[in-house]
């Protein structure tokens, strides 16, 4: 591998400008495709479950009901009640009736939806179409319909699925990659030299959300999917970047020419580069094995980011150092020079390493009692999809989700959808009707609709309220109690109904997805580094880590502990494919530095060093540039935290602690303390088992020539 990347990374620099215009080619490319894509949508469905079998019965045979739907909620000055207003209530509610798209509307006087203080009326707008399929304007013509109502005096707020838009986000993101800057420029030295990784990133990931928009023409991709891809593409884009610039500099700083040192600087570093993303793009890929279609979309968008990533790095990034030329050179007796002189002074990284290693058995028990603490919360983890109610508090959804609840109670948000098969009833009506009452008294149910019968008479719908709200536990109870009330010919529905299976459905899904990724993690490691307690202290240590951040997750987003910090709009469950996001995101970041750390600790060994010598030689050579690396991260993913939605806020805060914890605890902290502990045996593998595992060349060692072969030298030293 590590001559096959010498070689392209020799062709990319002698072929510097076409490779340039190249990439460039492909952003145009892709943002000219992406003008004719379509439009991003929410398909929250999981295929084979009941509750989506029984919604899709319901879409065939009730087809008025297939579309989205909004909730208008109208609220009376005070000392007034609503029914005061009502002329004017059904001529906005007769003009929205004539709106594009809009199948009809529910009056709140004919449905007696007025709240028993007589101030608020609930009306309901149903669309022919689901919400992605709205002609654009369509909302926006809706809200106006509403003008002469708020010009009489009535308070108007809009919610329901309709009205579910992801916030727009408050430029947090560019305080993020200012703080990467800020980084680079103290890592090198040099503002050249930082500029380089952020530029790379930004046109990889304005390349990967270019294509992810032109895709949308042909396949479903979730909303948050571009901005998943572009928080780890731009993250993993500048770290990837900067290991290869960082390994290019030190080599300068040593003598060598810029074509052959960007030519070795991809031999060695690229390796790395392309095994840590090789790690990522398999995780991301795994949540294909949870079997829901938008997971897997998440999932195949975010590895995509991964891979455009890593094509950057090794055929753009040796480009662009060309380009560089000299500029890049550090200059005689800079602090990259006098890092690289045998006498050079201790380095932070190197006081960090005598000190966690003078007794690792302390150091070991230490952490891993903090992480542990930290982890406790998890155990009360609670998974749902998001609603308006986590929408930010001044947003209208969140005022109409708020105002229904208030007024009718938390269940009017989250409707549940009865579909009964009466084939073998022979009078279907007085069945139905029976059936709403027996629904009626099961406990927990606020209210049941009138029942309606198919075209053909067999099935009856019925819309059930229950007395709590979409992501109370309690509701999950009710839809149990209700399929068990109604026996097998009803299914119930609905958005509650068919999250609760997607909560119940990932829940099942975490130990398995995590008992692959942390055998791969093991594989991967022990095919590297030739060891076992390698493979073994990065998996338990990356447990850990995903443990303590799940618990600050749970502090965080369900207790409310520095809630109004983040800006959590409403505690409650976390939106439910959190947990196997951060796990497939924060193995593969685990083991980019697990390899970037590691590698250069086993060079040291594989010389004949003693083990402890290797152990703090190599942390000395690697600790500046994977700190770097991992503030970078942090920076990244907090900068999406502000003003993220209710979907993207959590993840981005799991994904911000999750690298904090790995990198400088786990990585930087327990690995050298174990390894330190196990002295030899920390590089031992049977002799049988070494003959079997195929040898990657991760350190690029048959490169051979003047410059240190390993990947690892990317760091500064």
């Amino acid at each position: 591998m590590a001559a096959s990347l010498y070689r392209l990374g020799a062709w990319a620099h002698r072929r510097r400008r076409l490779v340039l215009v190249a990439w460039l080619a492909v952003l145009a490319a892709g943002a000219l495709a992406a003008t004719a894509g379509g439009s991003y949508q929410d398909d929250f469905s999981i295929p084979g479950s009941r509750a989506q079998r029984t919604l899709d019965t319901v879409d065939e045979r009730f087809p008025a009901t297939a579309g989205t739907s909004a909730q208008v909620v109208f609220v009376a000055p005070a000392g007034q009640r609503v029914a005061r207003h009502r002329a004017v209530i059904e001529r906005t509610l007769a003009a929205a009736a004539k709106v594009p798209q809009v199948a009809g509307v529910v009056d709140p006087f004919a449905a007696n939806l007025v709240s028993p203080d007589g101030r608020v009326a609930l009306a309901t707008v149903d669309y022919q179409r689901e919400r992605a399929d709205l002609a654009d304007g369509s909302l926006d013509a809706l809200r106006e319909v509403f003008g002469p109502a708020r010009a009489a005096g009535l308070r108007v707020e809009l919610g329901g699925p309709a009205y579910t838009d992801a916030e727009e986000g408050q430029g947090t993101e560019a305080a993020g990659l200012l703080i990467a800057l800020v980084v680079l420029v103290i890592t090198f030295g040099s503002l050249v030299a930082a500029g380089l990784p952020l530029l790379t990133a930004l046109l990889g990931v304005g390349a990967t959300v270019a294509g992810l928009a032109a895709v949308t023409g042909v396949l479903t991709l979730p909303t948050t999917a571009p901005a998943l891809a572009l928080m780890l593409g731009l993250a993993v884009g500048i770290d990837y970047a900067l290991f290869i610039v960082a390994r290019h500099r030190s080599q300068l700083a040593s003598g060598l020419s810029v074509a052959q040192s960007a030519a070795r600087a991809v031999g060695t570093a690229g390796t790395a580069v392309v095994f840590a993303g090789l790690t990522v793009v398999i995780a991301l890929a795994g949540l294909a094995v949870v079997r829901i279609p938008f997971l897997t979309a998440m999932g195949l968008a975010a590895a995509a980011a991964v891979v455009v990533a890593v094509l950057v790095a090794v055929t753009l990034i040796p480009a662009v150092l060309g380009l560089a030329g000299e500029r890049l050179r550090p200059k005689p007796g800079s602090r990259t020079v006098r890092r690289e002189a045998a006498d050079a002074r201790p380095t932070m990284g190197e006081r960090w390493v005598r000190l966690v290693t003078r007794r690792p058995l302390v150091t070991t028990l230490a952490v891993v009692a903090a992480l542990g603490v930290l982890a406790v919360p998890a155990a009360g983890l609670r998974l749902a999809l998001t609603d308006n109610g986590s929408a930010p508090a001044g947003s209208t959804q969140r005022q109409a989700y708020d105002l229904t609840a208030e007024a009718f109670g938390p269940g009017f948000n989250g409707p549940l959808l009865v579909l009964a098969d009466l084939a073998d009833e022979p009078d279907k009506r007085a069945a139905a009707t029976a059936l709403a009452g027996k629904l009626g008294a099961v406990d927990g149910v606020a209210a049941t609709g009138r029942p309606q019968l198919s075209a053909d008479g067999r099935y009856a719908l019925l819309t059930v309220i229950p007395r709590t709200g979409p992501q109370d536990e309690r509701t999950e109870r009710v839809v149990a109690d209700l399929e068990a009330a109604g026996g097998p010919s009803v299914g119930v529905t609905g958005v509650t109904a068919i999250g609760i299976d997607i909560s119940e459905l990932l829940s099942a899904s975490l130990v398995p997805f995590a008992l692959l990724v942390v055998g791969l993690a093991f594989l991967l490691l022990m095919v590297a580094f030739r060891s076992l307690v390698v493979p073994l202290k990065a998996t338990a240590g990356f447990l850990l880590s995903v443990g303590a951040t799940l618990g600050a997750v749970v502090a965080v987003f369900q207790w409310g502990w520095f809630a109004d910090a983040v800006g959590v709009p409403r505690t409650g469950p976390v939106i439910s494919f959190m947990p196997i996001i951060l796990m497939a995101v924060l193995f593969g970041l685990a083991m980019d530095y697990e390899v970037f750390l590691v590698s250069r600790m086993h060079e040291e060994y594989a010389r004949g060093g003693d083990p402890g010598r290797a152990v703090t030689r190599g942390f000395r050579a690697s600790a500046r540039v994977v700190a770097a690396a991992a503030l970078i991260m942090v920076s990244v993913f907090a900068g999406f935290i502000p003003g993220g939605d209710a979907t993207l806020k959590p993840i981005a805060f799991a994904l911000t602690v999750g690298v904090l914890l790995d990198a400088f605890l786990i990585r930087m902290t327990l690995v050298p303390a174990v390894l330190a502990l196990a002295r030899h045996g920390g590089w031992w593998l049977p002799r049988w088992l070494d003959r079997l595992l195929p040898d990657l060349d991760v350190e690029g060692a048959r490169l051979g020539g003047p410059a240190p072969a390993t990947a690892e030298s990317v760091m500064v030293r």
